[in-house]
């Protein structure tokens, strides 16, 4: 079943995506240094990687196979890769919370959460603007 071309909807090119998870990382460790400080600025940022890094794995894991003709196979490699993506999640907590524990854990989770939002957010990110109409 094929749809018109001006019904289809635009997919979101996954290196935007990953550039806008970034930006949300940073943005809330510029926002962490300029509140509480460097550590504040590394808490932030140790947030951001633990909501980055897996989204990292889980493109280049899906990136592999395209659907189509190995619709199977794209299904079998998406589970995996979201799989992947938990587990991986999982270590980097605990790894943060064993190795280096954030000294300010607000920040930690206020960053790791816009990560995470930037990913739900990116249909809004890709809406089209109306043109401001001239007078």
């Amino acid at each position: 079943m094929h749809r018109h071309p001006s019904r289809q909807r635009e997919r979101i090119s996954t290196t935007h995506l990953l550039g806008w998870q970034g930006a949300a990382a940073m943005s809330v460790s510029a926002l962490g240094a300029l509140l509480a400080g460097s550590e504040g600025a590394l808490s932030a940022l140790m947030g951001g990687l633990v909501g980055l890094i897996p989204s990292l794995y889980f493109a280049w894991r899906i990136g592999s196979v395209r659907g189509g003709r190995q619709a199977s196979r794209f299904v079998s490699n998406l589970y995996r890769a979201e799989a992947g993506k938990f587990g991986l999640t999982v270590a980097l907590l605990a790894a943060v919370f064993a190795a280096v524990p954030p000294s300010n854990p607000i920040f930690f989770f206020v960053a790791y959460v816009a990560v995470l939002f930037t990913h739900w957010l990116a249909p809004w990110f890709k809406r089209e603007r109306p043109a401001p109409e001239s007078r």
